[in-house]
């Protein structure tokens, strides 16, 4: 599991943007706080923080004719198998959301694209 440089959302390849969205969306669900090496840096963060990033791919599925479930749109929504949550203190916009997500970070994510045979 793996969040990809926020700056690379646009250009990801079909599978990978939906991949994205799936790991998003376990994330958001009944996943959220279950440590995952790749990952863990979210939790140091609040869950709207997440809710940011799901908008960013969510936007780009909706630009490439996909229709994503409107829930994910929801800053509460935590999907079909878990309950929302009851509120949420919302953060500011940062960019990048996540502060990890810096120059190095984005060299790791294009390293690992052309690693599964992807150059972008």
């Amino acid at each position: 599991m793996r969040l990809w440089h926020q700056a690379l959302i646009s250009k990801l390849p079909r599978q990978q943007l939906l991949g994205q969205h799936r790991e998003i969306a376990a994330l958001r669900g009944n996943g959220w706080g279950r440590r995952h090496a790749t990952v863990d840096y979210v939790f140091r963060h609040s869950p709207f923080k997440l809710f940011q990033f799901h908008r960013l791919v969510l936007n780009e599925m909706v630009r490439r004719g996909y229709q994503p479930n409107k829930c994910w749109y929801n800053p509460l929504c935590r999907g079909q198998h878990c309950p929302p949550y009851k509120q949420l203190a919302e953060e500011r916009e940062t960019d990048p959301i996540y502060p990890e997500h810096d120059d190095a970070y984005l060299q790791e994510c294009l390293a690992n694209l052309r690693q599964k045979g992807i150059d972008l």
